[in-house]
């Protein structure tokens, strides 16, 4: 016998945005919650396998940040990591919340964070997955995106660059050492979203913002020294953003964390499912017990 998991697909205004997420329906009223917090250019639907999997033994969450996915915010919205932790913070409260783990890849890294720093007695546990907390997780591109600056010559078209079809195929392919398992589906649904109206503004603000979240780093090492949370941490080594030396830096702060590095790119989900998804599920069961 096997379990497939049931989803709700929902809709919760916070704050005058009106974020949608997915949810599964397990069957255990008091399964252990995972919050999944997506990455760029994607949003909750890079979790749809993971959720298909694990879903009907916990309650796994995954909402869209405003200018991502099926979220809508209002045309005033002013885009920062800071604003999008807010709406989080906001849609952690009108869920009920109280306590949780997190899964935070990529942008999820900075949001989640913002998120642990503020209500630090709700989070039961992380995973972490190709979200970057250290210095020494910033690759060269990666530094070089991160110094754009708005008005600079060429910044705004740089940032534009990696907006297009290409550049969202190329965040999927890159480093990934079996190409036939990806699927184009992932890549393809992205950039239908960043073809909305205003995202691309949206996206080119956050990319401007980056830089405060390394300012922020510090205090999120601090966060981890200080609170030491169960940690899962699963990365593509092949990562053009956040090489491999990112992901042993936790080990630094949260010394017991269990490590797990993959032959694959920056959506190592989309290629090692089932390596990972037995990682978390065993994960969560030793959160809850």
């Amino acid at each position: 016998m096997f379990s497939i998991a049931r989803i709700a697909h929902r809709h919760v205004d916070v704050g005058g945005v009106r974020v949608f997420y997915r949810e599964s329906l397990p069957e255990r009223e008091d399964a252990p919650v995972l919050l999944l917090l997506h990455g760029f250019p994607s949003a909750s639907h890079q979790f749809r396998r993971l959720i298909d999997v694990l879903g009907a033994r916990y309650r796994l969450i995954a909402p869209d940040y405003p200018g991502f996915g099926h979220t809508g915010a209002p045309d005033d919205f002013a885009y920062s990591f800071d604003a999008l932790a807010g709406v989080m913070e906001g849609f952690v409260q009108r869920l009920g919340l109280t306590r949780f783990a997190m899964y935070v890849f990529d942008f999820g890294a900075p949001v989640g964070f913002r998120l642990a720093e503020r209500r630090p007695e709700r989070i039961a546990g992380l995973v972490v997955q190709n979200g970057n907390a250290y210095a020494e997780g910033l690759s060269d591109g990666a530094r070089d995106f991160i110094a754009l600056r708005p008005g600079a010559p060429g910044a705004q078209e740089a940032v534009r660059g990696l907006l297009t079809l290409d550049g969202t195929r190329s965040q999927y392919e890159t480093g990934v050492a079996d190409p036939e398992a990806l699927a184009p589906d992932g890549w393809t649904l992205d950039q239908h979203f960043l073809d909305l109206p205003g995202r691309k503004e949206a996206q080119i603000a956050l990319a401007f913002d980056y830089h405060s979240n390394i300012e922020r780093y510090d205090r999120w090492q601090d966060w981890l020294r200080r609170h030491r949370p169960p940690t899962l941490i699963v990365w593509g080594a092949g990562d053009p953003f956040f090489p491999a030396p990112g992901a042993r830096a936790y080990l630094r702060d949260v010394p017991d964390a269990e490590l797990h590095l993959f032959d694959t790119g920056h959506f190592a989900l989309e290629t090692h499912l089932p390596e990972i998804a037995p990682l978390v599920a065993g994960f969560l069961d030793r959160v809850r017990a």
